[in-house]
C-alpha cells in the first residue's frame, strides 16, 4: 500500500496536468494568472493527505503530519515539473517563449527558468499550505481545566 503523501502527491500531480491540459483546451494555457489555481489544487490535496495520514495514525506528532503534507506537495511538484518539461521541450516549444514574452523578459533565458521556478513555486505553495492546515490539525498543549 503507497504510503498517503505518496498517493496524494500522485493525486495532486494527476489534478494539476488535467487542469493544465484542460486549460490547454480553452487556450487559456498561456495566461499565467490562471496558474492561482493551482495553489486550490495542491491545498486540498495536502489537507486530504495530513487528514488521512491523522485518520490512520491517531498518534502522529506534528511533525509526522507535517512530513505527510510537505511530501505529498514536494512529490507533486516533482511529477508536474517533469510534465511541464516533457510538454515544452518535446510537445509545444514555442510555449516557453510566450510565458517569457509575457513576463516582459527582454533577455534570452530558456525552458529551464520556466522549470525552475514552477520548482521553487510549487515547494513554497506546498510549504504555505502544510503550515497553514497545521494549525487545524496540532494538538493543544493546554491542560483542560474544570468549570
Amino acid at each position: 500500500m503507497l504510503r498517503s503523501y505518496n498517493k496524494y502527491g500522485i493525486i495532486i500531480a494527476i489534478s494539476l496536468i488535467s487542469y493544465f491540459l484542460l486549460m490547454k483546451l480553452l487556450g487559456l494555457h498561456d495566461n499565467p494568472v490562471f496558474s492561482i489555481f493551482n495553489a486550490v489544487l495542491f491545498g486540498g490535496g495536502i489537507y486530504r493527505a495530513i487528514q488521512t495520514h491523522l485518520r490512520d495514525n491517531p498518534d502522529s506528532k506534528y511533525q509526522d503530519l507535517w512530513q505527510a503534507g510537505f511530501l505529498s506537495g514536494a512529490i507533486a511538484t516533482i511529477i508536474f515539473s517533469g510534465f511541464m518539461a516533457f510538454y515544452m521541450y518535446e510537445i509545444n516549444s514555442i510555449f516557453a517563449s510566450e510565458i517569457l514574452n509575457s513576463w516582459n523578459i527582454n533577455y534570452n533565458t530558456g525552458v529551464l527558468v520556466i522549470i525552475f521556478s514552477m520548482v521553487l513555486m510549487g515547494l513554497s505553495t506546498s510549504i504555505v499550505c502544510v503550515l497553514t492546515f497545521m494549525q487545524l490539525f496540532k494538538r493543544s498543549w493546554n491542560p483542560n481545566r474544570p468549570s
